[in-house]
């Protein structure tokens, strides 16, 4: 077993295990992936230390919840740890690299196991982060795919990844389609700190000689906020505008968003956000065929009163290369069609420079 010893997040591959002492409430709201949750305080007994450290003090607070601690860990040696072998090697951390992870580490050397604790805990490996967004985001060589609402922008993102070619998913990261209807069903987005991570660990390991392909995206997805850095470089990259008809984006939309039709009145619910946008008269026929379940009627009149309006407006005040993007024409998005365009895409975007002089 190796002395204890200051380790940093560069070092994690290096161990068997990451392990999260944080509570589980701070568990779920961002931690670093692969991590598996053994809090050494549960979200109730860390409230429950935190009013005794403010009422009564702090030995108080050790007393009590030192006791809950010793049960906690004893409770993980029997089961989340009952069949680790003797040459396991797991590295530990907390918020901040303090007395939650240093009390599981203490207990794993105890038993023989090598364990570490992470230098900083969580607090680093989210200066980590933010750190890594800023550094690598104004350097990448994005292609940024555009198109109007139903132009399967995001399959043919997966079909890209299928051929080889790198991907960024801020779609998949932010659990959410970008839309006003975009809300996943059964599906909750990620905190902001989470959404960060998960873009962040997106781009380990990708080769900046080689294009890295994006969909277009406004400054924010759902309630998630994209990162200062990667939306300038996203706004400055070369674009690849998907010119798909109406007909075969109308038959895209009714594919992707058919679950929308299982629940008529939430889908009334999201139409009724765009009141203001749109007129009273045009809201009421809407939510009339959302509650009739009749998609075709509704997605045709959204896409060419609010959603091709609002993309040409948009793209053309926040995109860099809209006005000179390479456009690739559609009348399928069914599989093969999306297959096609990703094949025809791949074939251009090495010709594109990694940025668009907007002068």
């Amino acid at each position: 077993m190796s002395r204890p010893r200051p380790t940093t997040v560069a070092d994690i591959p290096a161990f068997d295990t990451l392990v999260d002492a944080r509570s589980p409430a701070e568990y779920a709201l961002d931690h670093i992936p692969g991590a598996i949750n053994c809090p050494v305080l549960d979200d109730e007994e860390r409230r429950i230390v935190g009013t005794i450290y403010k009422q009564q003090g702090a030995f108080e607070a050790r007393r009590v919840g030192g006791a809950m601690v010793a049960a906690n860990l004893a409770r993980h040696l029997r089961e989340r740890f009952a069949d680790r072998p003797a040459g396991w090697k797991p590295l530990v951390y907390c918020w901040r690299g303090g007395m939650r992870s240093g009390s599981m580490v203490t207990w794993l050397r105890l038993v023989g196991w090598d364990a570490q604790q992470l230098a900083g805990g969580y607090k680093n490996f989210r200066k980590h982060v933010i750190e890594r967004l800023d550094a690598v985001a104004p350097t990448l060589p994005l292609r940024v795919l555009s198109g109007p609402t139903g132009s399967a922008k995001t399959r043919v993102l997966q079909a890209l990844a299928a051929l080889g070619e790198q991907v960024i998913d801020l779609e998949a990261c932010a659990a959410h389609k970008g839309s006003v209807l975009g809300d996943l069903p059964g599906v909750e987005q990620p905190s902001q700190k989470q959404f960060e991570t998960r873009i962040a660990t997106a781009l380990d390991g990708l080769d900046l000689g080689r294009p890295v392909f994006i969909e277009a995206e406004s400054r924010r997805i759902g309630r998630l906020a994209l990162p200062t850095a990667l939306l300038a470089r996203l706004r400055a990259a070369p674009c690849i505008e998907i010119d798909a008809t109406l007909e075969a984006r109308l038959s895209y939309l009714l594919r992707d968003y058919a679950y929308l039709g299982d629940e008529p009145e939430a889908l009334a619910a999201k139409l009724e956000r765009l009141r203001g946008l749109q007129s009273g008269e045009t809201i009421a026929r809407w939510t009339g065929w959302a509650r009739d379940r009749d998609l075709p009627s509704l997605f045709a009149e959204l896409m060419v009163m609010h959603y091709d309006p609002h993309y040409t407006r948009s793209q053309s005040a926040h995109l860099a290369g809209f006005a000179t993007a390479e456009r690739v024409a559609a009348d399928d998005l069914g599989e093969d069609g999306i297959a096609r365009l990703a094949r025809d895409i791949q074939a251009r975007a090495g010709r594109l420079p990694n940025a668009v002089n907007p002068g």
